[in-house]
């Protein structure tokens, strides 16, 4: 029985976070989340962070970020769980692929100074050849954009892998070279002026999530912006 209103429960909140979500109405959600079981609320937004709908999936991958936190202030073990839970989902062993666990880490590393310290060096990890790298340009974007968020708050944890990060600005795949930009103005390297320079003509046009909106850029405005943060020689 318990089992069962436990389900129910589960259930429950994951239909009252869906409907948020399909609203929009992301400042809602968080001020909801904090009144719900913060486990149950984590649970049900694993499978929001793989929405096709970016207008879902965005929203999802800030409001677990918010929920891991509080998680982690109540109990950094649980959340080290949870953090385990999204390194398992982008292993190979695990059956799936992983959508939206890259962009979860650096939501969760963003907002938890204690977090971040721990799982930097793995969300690293990801963009690293001798290391969890990962293959496909989707995930690759996911990285990127989990880099960048987390760097926003805590460039000083990524620096050490300037020169991984750099050989993104090279990729086919134009949201990558996109997101990689950002990534190096956050971090000021540089050594990636001149790779910034050239795509500073490169007016490929991309979708991602910035600064809570979701908009269309191009890479020449992203290398640009980031030229323009780093002391180039």
């Amino acid at each position: 029985m318990e089992t069962d209103r436990g389900g129910q429960r589960s259930r429950v909140v994951k239909g009252r976070l869906r409907q948020l979500l399909t609203r929009r109405d992301t400042v809602a959600a968080l001020e909801e989340i904090t009144l719900l079981p913060i486990k149950t609320v984590i649970n049900a937004l694993f499978s929001f962070l793989q929405d096709g709908d970016p207008g879902i999936k965005w929203p999802a991958v800030k409001c677990f970020g918010v929920a891991v936190t509080v998680l982690a202030d109540q109990d950094i073990e649980s959340a080290r769980i949870i953090m385990r839970r999204l390194m398992w989902s982008l292993n190979d062993e695990s059956g799936g692929i992983g959508w939206g666990a890259p962009e979860a880490m650096g939501e969760v590393l963003a907002r938890h100074h204690v977090l971040a310290i721990e799982y930097a060096p793995i969300l690293l990890s990801y963009a690293r050849q001798d290391g969890n790298y990962l293959e496909l340009d989707r995930l690759q974007r996911g990285l990127l954009w989990g880099i960048a968020r987390a760097a926003e708050s805590r460039p000083e944890l990524f620096r050490s892998g300037a020169e991984h990060l750099m050989s993104y600005l090279g990729s086919p795949d134009a949201t990558v070279r996109g997101l990689a930009s950002r990534v190096m103005g956050l971090l000021r390297i540089p050594e990636a002026c001149s790779l910034l320079g050239e795509l500073s003509r490169d007016r490929s046009e991309i979708s991602i999530d910035f600064r809570d909106e979701i908009g269309k850029h191009d890479v020449k405005g992203l290398a640009e912006e980031a030229l323009k943060t780093i002391p180039c020689p």
